[in-house]
C-alpha cells in the first residue's frame, strides 16, 4: 500500500489547487437512469467524469486531514490515511486520457450526448430521459446543492446511495433527504472563476446512450483502465475507518484523555460523511462496470429476460442473478430479509466471542407482507449489524451474574464460577419492523440493562466504549481478512447514525437504566433530489 511512496511538494500544490474547485453533486437519480445493464458508451463517458471528479473530493480529504484540529494531523495513523487519499489522487490524474475517434464521437453524440454535456453549463435545471416514455424535470433546488461493516465480506457492503420509487408513481425515482438544511447548505459565493475551471464545470455523471450498437475497442480499453484504478484505490482504503479510529486513539494516548472533544467530534462526523459519499461514487461505478452490456450479454439478456433486458415485475427473476439491481442499488430490497442477515451474522459473531452454542435469541416481528424499497443492502445490514451486536452484549453480560445467582440460591451444591453459560437462559430481543408512509422503521429492543442518562450522549462520540480493551490493528490489516470483533472500537453507533442521516433516516436510542434500551432505526422513504455533499 504505497511503500515508498512520498507526497512531494508539487503533488501537494496540484491537491490544493484541486481542493479549491467545487464539488459537483451526482444526482441519485442519475445513478439508476443507467439501468440494470449500462451502455458501455455511458459508462466511457462516466468514467471520464468520474476521473475528474473523484480527485476533487480526494483533494478536499489530504487537505480536511492536513488541518485536523488539536493535532490529529501529527498522529502516525492519520498521515498514512492522509498519504493513501493523496497517492490515489495521484493515480487518478496521471490515468491516460482516451482518445477519442471522429467514428466515437459519431456514436456518443447519437443520442445528442456530447451536445448535451456542452450545453448543462451552470443552468439550474436539468432534463433527465428516465425510459422511453417518461421524461422526467430535475430541479436542482439550491437549498439542496449541498457543497465498514467488517464482519460482512461482500464487495460493495460499504457503498452505495438510497433511492426509492414513489409508491404512487413508478417511473418517478426519487433519491434521499440529507441531513440537516443547516448542516449541509450550500457553499455560496464560490468564485466564478475557480468554478469554470473545475474540470467537472458543466458535466453530469449520466448521458443517455444508445445500447444497441457495437461500441469499438477502445470504449471497453478505457471503461477497464478506469475499473482496475477505481478497484485498486478502494482495496487501499478499506481500512480508513478503522486506521483514522488507531489515530483517535493515538491522539487521546498523546492527550491523555478518556473521550473526544466536540472538535475532533465534529471532524470525524465530517469525515466519514465525506468519505460515504466517495465511496459511493467508487462502489457504484465499479458495480455498473462489471454489469456494463456487451453485445452477446445484450442478446442473452434478451433471450431470458424479454425485450426490455429486465423484468422487475416477474417474481421469479427476483432471486435469479442482479436483475433488481442498479450497481450497488438494490431496486427492490426486502428488509425481512436483510434483517435476517443480520441476525444470523451478529448471532455467529457473539456465539464465537463468547463461546456460546447458542446465542440469545432474537425475535424478529414483522407484517404479514413483505416490505420491499430501493436501499444498499451493504448498508442496512451494516446498520442492524452493529444495532444487534450492542444487545448481545449488554443482554449477555447484564443477566450471566444474575442468573448465576439464581441458581446458586436454587441449588446451593452450585459454585458460580463453574455455571457454564450455555446453562442460562437469557431474555429474548426483539427486532419489529414497520412501515409507515414516510419511514420504514426498525425497532432493536433488548432487556441488556439500559445505559445511565449522563452516560447516554457519550455513546454517539467516536471511540466511546464500555470494554475494557479496545482491539488493536495489525500492520497487515485488511479487511477482506480482518474478523469483526464483538466490540471495542466506539465506532459502531456514531458511524451507523451517519449512514442513516445520509440517506435522510436516523438512528435513535431510548434507555432505561436498569431494564434495557431500545433503538430506532428510521429509514426514509421520502426525497429531495441531489446528492448532500459536506
Amino acid at each position: 500500500m504505497g511503500t515508498g511512496w512520498e507526497l512531494t511538494k508539487a503533488l501537494r500544490e496540484q491537491i490544493y489547487r484541486y481542493a479549491s474547485y467545487p464539488q459537483t453533486s451526482v444526482s441519485l437519480r442519475q445513478m439508476v437512469q443507467f439501468g440494470p445493464n449500462p451502455s458501455p458508451g455511458s459508462i466511457f463517458l462516466a468514467s471520464q467524469f468520474i476521473v475528474e471528479e473523484l480527485p476533487i473530493r480526494l483533494a478536499l480529504k489530504v487537505k480536511d486531514l492536513d488541518n485536523a484540529p488539536l493535532g490529529l494531523n501529527k498522529m502516525p495513523s492519520t498521515v498514512k490515511v492522509k498519504n493513501w487519499y493523496a497517492q490515489s489522487f495521484e493515480e487518478l490524474t496521471n490515468l491516460p486520457k482516451p482518445e477519442i475517434s471522429a467514428h466515437l464521437a459519431e456514436l456518443l453524440n447519437t443520442n445528442g450526448a456530447l451536445d448535451r454535456q456542452l450545453k448543462l453549463k451552470d443552468s439550474e435545471t436539468s432534463t433527465f430521459i428516465q425510459d422511453d416514455k417518461t421524461v422526467v424535470q430535475e430541479t436542482l433546488n439550491p437549498a439542496n446543492s449541498e457543497s465498514a461493516n467488517p464482519a460482512i465480506n461482500n464487495v460493495f457492503s460499504d457503498d452505495g446511495i438510497v433511492v426509492r420509487p414513489s409508491s404512487h408513481q413508478n417511473h418517478n425515482i426519487s433519491s434521499s433527504s440529507s441531513l440537516s438544511s443547516s448542516s449541509l447548505s450550500p457553499k455560496v459565493g464560490i468564485n466564478s472563476k475557480l468554478r469554470s475551471e473545475s474540470p467537472t464545470f458543466g458535466k453530469t455523471y449520466y448521458t443517455s446512450c444508445p445500447t444497441n450498437i457495437i461500441w469499438p475497442k477502445e470504449v471497453y480499453d478505457y471503461n477497464k483502465s478506469v475499473y482496475d484504478a477505481l478497484t485498486k484505490i478502494k482495496k487501499r482504503h478499506d481500512a480508513t475507518v478503522a486506521t483514522m479510529a488507531q489515530g483517535v486513539q493515538e491522539w487521546k494516548h498523546d492527550n491523555q484523555t478518556i473521550h473526544v472533544n466536540s472538535s475532533i467530534q465534529t471532524f470525524l462526523d465530517r469525515f466519514y460523511m465525506s468519505r460515504i459519499g466517495i465511496r459511493m461514487l467508487m462502489g457504484q461505478h465499479i458495480a455498473l462496470n462489471m454489469a456494463q452490456a456487451s453485445p452477446a450479454k445484450a442478446k442473452i439478456n434478451k433471450f431470458l429476460n424479454g425485450s426490455n433486458g429486465n423484468n422487475n415485475n416477474n417474481n421469479s427473476n427476483k432471486k435469479n442473478g442482479q436483475a433488481n439491481y442498479v450497481g450497488v442499488i438494490c431496486t427492490d430490497c426486502n428488509v425481512g430479509e436483510i434483517a435476517t442477515d443480520a441476525i444470523e451474522t451478529a448471532k455467529y459473531i457473539c456465539e464465537e466471542y463468547y463461546g456460546l452454542f447458542d446465542a440469545p435469541e432474537i425475535q424478529l416481528i414483522a407484517p404479514g407482507n413483505d416490505i420491499n424499497f430501493m436501499y444498499v443492502p451493504g448498508h442496512l445490514i451494516h446498520m442492524l449489524f452493529e444495532t444487534l451486536k450492542n444487545s448481545l452484549r449488554a443482554t449477555i453480560e447484564f443477566h450471566t451474574p444474575k442468573l448465576k445467582a439464581k441458581m446458586c440460591e436454587e441449588d446451593p451444591d452450585l459454585k458460580f464460577d463453574e455455571i457454564d453459560i450455555n446453562d442460562l437462559k437469557f431474555p429474548p430481543i426483539k427486532v419489529i419492523i414497520s412501515e409507515g408512509s414516510e419511514d420504514i422503521a426498525v425497532k432493536i429492543s433488548d432487556e441488556g440493562g439500559g445505559i445511565a442518562r449522563s452516560e447516554t450522549p457519550l455513546i454517539w462520540t467516536y471511540l466511546y466504549t464500555t470494554v475494557s480493551e479496545t482491539p488493536v490493528l495489525e500492520p497487515e490489516y485488511n479487511q477482506t481478512s480482518f474478523k469483526a470483533p464483538m466490540a471495542g472500537f466506539g465506532y459502531g453507533l456514531p458511524i451507523s447514525r451517519l449512514y442513516a442521516q445520509y440517506f435522510g433516516g436516523d438512528l435513535k436510542l431510548i434507555s432505561m437504566e436498569g431494564y434495557g434500551t431500545d433503538v430506532y432505526l428510521h429509514l426514509n422513504r421520502l426525497s429531495s433530489s441531489s446528492e448532500p455533499l459536506p
